[in-house]
């Protein structure tokens, strides 16, 4: 070694004046050091760890004796000199150097494992220069070549030496963390986890040692990963297919991960990943048939679906052999949205989690394969990463595998690619362990798998492996990729291929000249034969845990439900979840909602929104529909009328003291679960979807905090919710509640956008419903378990109403009758008067309780009011039936609290105008078409509603539609 003192110990006499170890922090920092002597627990955690370190060089004299503090000793001293009995002697020169170089062998330590992995080989392509990082140099601490042969203590290592030479040493710290494995842990602040990767790393110095046979498995799936894509790439020239060339490390990654995973006793693997080498997946790892692949391409496939999907967003389902036993693995569908199918993966493993019993997810595993550009860039990741560590959302830890390519698209400038060093940075926000590891080392990305899983297992945490590999060919196998990148494509162009290189390398080891060239005929044979390529996949296995989808298939919305319950049953359960007990003492204004939900079972007042509600779960989980809701202020309800979750106001400690009544409604009661979730919306209502994906059985909510910001959960509800029917067969029952009023709170606190849920629906895919009273919301939460159909639900929740006493209602509708799609006329000698009705004002929501009032006040007894309760689908039958029922009505208003170009009117008129009298017409009551939801002006949107009311019983003006 030649590292030269001058230029580096220059730095060091610079990094001493300007450390935080040295210059005018230096009585700070030994101040700290004397009360860490003291007592260790007194110094935050990052000091702490300084300190423990320094406990383990050893003493000036060569001992291993402690340090201790030093204050009483400095006293005693002083006290000495002052009665003239002290003589001082100087330490010699030599032993204050061993005792410096003491001190900056640990801190070279400490600089390897912190940063050592900036120095690591990951690049295939070998592009970019190693960094120049001087604390990983000798010569930074002011060593010299004749300190090299210098035996040190290394007792706080795990080189499995107590002491070594700096040479040795710092060849073992470079073999560690500079190799083809990068680790990245030190920012971790558990100390157990920190020293678990330091053994695990140092111990076998990031270098595995397979015997034959693994190392031939090893080659095998490399084979397999090249050959699907050359077998591609030359049967169907120019077809799209996200080619995995470059990355085919991938594929024995996954392999490994599986059947280590079994042996481990996980039971389900649910994985997700975008389009870049999902074919190779679905086939290599899941054991899909290459010639149902083939018919994919072919366009010889059975079309099932209404509408269909590429193949490279399919999804797959199998059961496979492992060591510790059958694994049943799920590659979740998948849009061209990259990442957002993260939630959804992971709701799909609480779901199973949570069936099985499984709290700390020992027997389910979620994997997350990313692309380099995506991880770095998408904001649904840091959503979905801010859930790992929840008590609603904590799935015991996810394995991340990253395909980094290098390259997003056609950006691989570091400039422009992301603000961070590493794709994987954003991971460090839950403090999870990264091992960057080159894909053109198949050995290490086995071992960083295997290493993956091992602390994923020890310690219920996310964890990453980033491949970093290359894209051999374009974005896609149409693009031209050298148009953009072409110093990056001449090196690919040179690149002899993973396998290759790994074949080769086992033949120089003695296992077979021509070892690989007879895989890559073997598997090019199977897969002409367009048999398996994954042994053994199991055609007949079926889990006790499996959920049987068949009782929900082929249903109509149509279907009758029997949702009202029996007045005994209401008695019983309304005693239950109206009951305090003495142990907890709620807050005086919840102390009164319970009091009065008290009488309200007792039918002395009539039933409101809240109780409505409650009595839907309560009546759910006695009879074994598990019940989950979750998002910003679910136990309290964003306006306050739930209370799910009732405080103790004299409890001690932050995490005791909750009482929830609906978890005692009876002994074997179903699950009710309440979840106040992190401020996020597309990451948790991606989540719940996956989690309704996977549980038929559980009535699943997830409630907007204002049904405004569900724009933010968009993609999840384009892309899952509204079309996964019928792109993918996905049937899932989740429920949305979205409170949506107008009531003056501005453009942000007023609509849920139900025109964009009604732009939606289509193909029976989803309900909209915006109820208006307290059994209603009653009626259609039970319908949605009752009824054997699993459609999403869209509930437009109101605000207001929530206390308005006209929303309530009596005890006898929760006992009899059932969820109504359209509400008639409520006034009676309207009714009774049906013939002298000239106008049917129809509408939905809260604004009807305003024309009620309008009509009271101008006594209008020849207008009538119906209500639309479900916009989709649209009850047809209901209306038509109210409409008749007026023959003489000239016009029909359809009116609406949105703008013209909002809320349901442009999507309802041509139903209404279908089920119109011959001769009708068809007017709108509103507001004018606006850019924005609505105003923020007060006195602006009380002159608009007075407005909008005032049309609706006015003449006819605008657009007029005439049967």
């Amino acid at each position: 070694m030649s590292d030269t003192p001058s230029n580096a110990g220059n730095i060091y006499v610079a990094y001493q004046g300007n450390s935080y170890l040295f210059g005018g922090n230096a009585p700070y920092v030994e101040e700290m050091y004397e009360n860490y002597l003291a007592n260790p627990t007194s110094v935050p955690d990052n000091w702490r760890e300084y300190f423990d370190a320094l406990q383990h060089v050893p003493a000036v004299d060569g001992s291993n004796a402690k340090d201790v503090p030093h204050l009483p000793v400095i006293n005693a001293f002083a006290e000495r000199a002052k009665q003239g009995g002290t003589t001082v002697v100087v330490a010699s020169g030599a032993d204050s150097d061993l005792g410096r170089k003491r001190v900056a062998v640990q801190q070279l330590i400490a600089a390897y494992r912190n940063v050592g992995a900036r120095w690591a080989d990951l690049d295939p392509l070998k592009r970019a220069e190693r960094p120049h990082i001087p604390e990983l140099e000798p010569s930074f601490y002011g060593f010299t070549d004749a300190d090299y042969e210098t035996v040190f203590n290394t007792s706080n290592t795990f080189f499995g030496r107590e002491t070594m030479s700096l040479r040795d040493l710092l060849n073992a710290l470079r073999e560690t963390y500079c190799g083809s494995v990068g680790a990245e842990y030190n920012y971790i602040t558990d100390q157990n986890q920190k020293r678990w990767w330091q053994e695990k790393l140092e111990t076998t110095r990031s270098r595995p040692s397979y015997n034959a046979e693994k190392k031939k498995h090893i080659l095998d799936r490399l084979t397999a990963a090249e050959g699907l894509e050359r077998f591609l790439h030359t049967k169907y020239v120019g077809q799209k297919r996200f080619s995995l060339e470059g990355g085919e490390s991938f594929i024995a990654s996954m392999d490994e991960l599986v059947q280590q995973a079994g042996q481990a006793g996980i039971q389900e693997i649910v994985i997700g990943m975008a389009h870049r080498g999902r074919l190779n997946v679905l086939v290599n790892t899941l054991g899909k048939m290459p010639k149902d692949l083939f018919a994919e391409f072919d366009h010889t496939a059975p079309e099932d679906f209404p509408a269909g999907d590429v193949k490279y967003h399919q999804g797959f389902s199998s059961d496979v052999s492992t060591a510790g036993g059958p694994v049943h693995l799920s590659l979740a569908f998948n849009p061209s949205h990259l990442e957002i199918v993260n939630p959804v993966v992971e709701g799909s493993v609480r779901a199973r989690m949570d069936r099985r019993g499984d709290p700390l997810g020992k027997q389910g595993l979620p994997v997350l394969g990313h692309g380099d550009a995506a991880f770095a860039g998408q904001g649904v990741v840091m959503e979905t990463l801010a859930l790992a560590e929840t008590r609603g959302y904590s799935t015991g830890g996810t394995v991340h595998l990253v395909i980094n390519n290098q390259i997003g698209f056609t950006t691989s400038d570091p400039r422009d690619s992301r603000s961070t060093l590493y794709c994987s940075d954003i991971v460090k926000m839950i403090e999870s362990p990264v091992l960057h590891v080159n894909g053109d080392d198949p050995e290490a990305v086995v071992y960083a798998t295997q290493l993956a899983l091992d602390f994923r297992m020890t310690f219920q945490k996310d964890v990453v492996v980033d491949i970093v590999c290359f894209r051999k060919l374009g974005h896609n196998e149409q693009d031209t990729p050298s148009l953009t990148q072409p110093l990056m494509y001449k090196k690919i162009a040179a690149h002899p291929g993973t396998r290759k290189l790994y074949a080769e390398r086992l033949a120089a080891q003695g296992l077979g000249e021509t070892l690989g060239d007879d895989m890559v005929k073997t598997y090019r044979a199977a897969l002409d034969e367009g048999r398996h390529t994954v042994d053994p996949v199991l055609t007949n296995f079926k889990s006790k845990f499996a959920v049987d989808w068949s009782p929900y298939l082929g249903k109509k919305w149509t279907d009758s439900a029997d949702t009202a319950i029996p007045l005994t049953e209401w008695n019983r359960l309304a005693e239950r979840i109206t009951t305090i007990p003495d142990t907890v003492t709620p807050h005086q204004l919840v102390k009164k909602v319970y009091a009065d939900r008290a009488a309200m079972a007792r039918g002395d007042i009539p039933v409101d929104w809240g109780m409505g509600e409650h009595m839907a779960f309560a009546s759910l989980v006695a009879s074994g529909f598990p019940v989950r809701l979750s998002g910003e202020d679910c136990g309290r309800g964003t306006f306050t009328h739930r209370h799910a979750v009732i405080h103790d106001q004299n409890r001690e400690k932050y995490d005791e003291g909750t009482y929830i009544p609906l978890q005692n409604v009876a002994e074997n009661q179903a699950p009710f679960v309440v979840i106040d979730s992190i401020l996020s919306e597309e990451a948790v209502l991606g989540f719940e979807y996956g989690y309704a994906s996977n549980d038929p059985n559980t009535l699943v909510i997830w409630e907007a905090q204002f049904g405004d910001f569900v724009n933010g959960a968009q993609v999840v509800i384009d892309q899952f919710i509204a079309s996964g029917e019928v792109k993918w067969g996905r049937v899932n029952g989740i429920t949305m509640m979205l409170p949506h009023g107008y009531e003056g709170q501005g453009p942000e606190h007023s609509s849920a956008r139900l025109e964009r849920f009604m732009q939606l629906a289509a193909d029976t895919n989803m309900q909209v419903v915006q109820p208006t009273t307290a059994s209603q919301i009653f009626h259609v939460l039970r319908r949605q378990m009752v009824r054997p159909l699993r459609k999403p639900l869209v509930l437009f929740t109101p605000k207001s109403l929530l206390r308005n006493k006209d929303a309530t209602s009596p005890l006898s509708e929760f006992t009899k009758g059932g969820f109504q799609t359209v509400i008639p006329e409520q006034n009676a000698e309207v009714v009774k008067n049906a013939a002298k009705v000239k106008r049917i004002i129809a509408c939905s929501g809260k604004v009807y309780y305003d024309l009620v009032k309008k009509r009271e006040e101008k006594d209008s007894d020849d207008v009538a009011i119906i209500r639309v309760e479900q916009l989709y689908p649209f009850p047809h039958k209901a209306f038509s039936a109210e409409v008749k029922r007026y023959a003489n009505a000239v016009d029909i208003v359809w009116c609406q609290d949105e703008p013209q170009n909002q809320g349901a009117w442009f999507f309802v008129q041509h139903y209404i105008h279908e089920n119109m009298l011959d001769g009708q017409k068809l007017g709108y009551a509103g507001r004018t078409a606006s850019a924005s939801p609505a105003v923020g002006y007060a006195h602006l949107h009380q002159e608009q509603q007075k407005q909008l009311i005032d049309a609706a019983f006015g003449k006819l003006k605008g657009f007029i539609l005439t049967k």
